[in-house]
C-alpha cells in the first residue's frame, strides 16, 4: 500500500489507508512501522518548509528534487542530469564527496499564481 505509492502522505493519512486494510491496527504501531522503514532506508522522511512531517516510499525510485508551493502546499517531484552534473562538478571542484543530498526550492505553483491574479483583476 504505502510501499506502492508515488506521493508524499503524512502519518495521519498513512493510518487512514491501513486502517481500511485492518481496523484494529493503532496509529502507534503505524508511527512505529514508518520510522523502522526510514532506518532500513525503504522510506524518506521530509518535512517541508516547517510543516508536518511526510514520508514517501524510496524502492524504485531514483533520486529526485522537490519544488514545493506555499500556497497550497502541492508538492512537484522533478530530476534534472544537468543540474545533478552541476553539483557533482562542484563537489570535485571542492575535492567533497557527496554522500546523499536533498533539494527543497519554495515557491508558488501555477494553479495559485493563477488564483492570485485572477482575484486582482475581479
Amino acid at each position: 500500500m504505502f510501499l506502492n505509492s508515488s506521493d508524499h502522505k503524512n502519518l495521519a493519512q498513512i493510518y487512514t489507508q491501513v486502517a481500511k486494510v485492518n481496523p484494529k491496527i493503532g496509529y502507534t504501531t503505524v508511527y512505529r512501522t514508518l520510522k523502522l522503514l526510514t532506518r532500513l532506508g525503504l522510506a524518506d522522511q521530509r518535512k517541508f518548509a516547517g510543516g508536518e512531517t511526510q514520508y514517501e516510499p524510496t524502492s524504485g525510485r531514483s533520486h529526485h528534487d522537490h519544488l514545493i508551493c506555499l500556497g497550497c502546499g502541492k508538492i512537484i517531484e522533478f530530476e534534472d542530469k544537468a543540474l545533478e552534473a552541476l553539483q557533482n562538478g562542484i563537489a570535485q571542484r571542492h575535492r567533497f564527496r557527496i554522500f546523499h543530498h536533498r533539494m527543497e526550492l519554495y515557491g508558488q505553483c501555477g494553479e495559485c499564481r493563477s488564483k492570485k491574479v485572477s482575484k486582482r483583476k475581479g
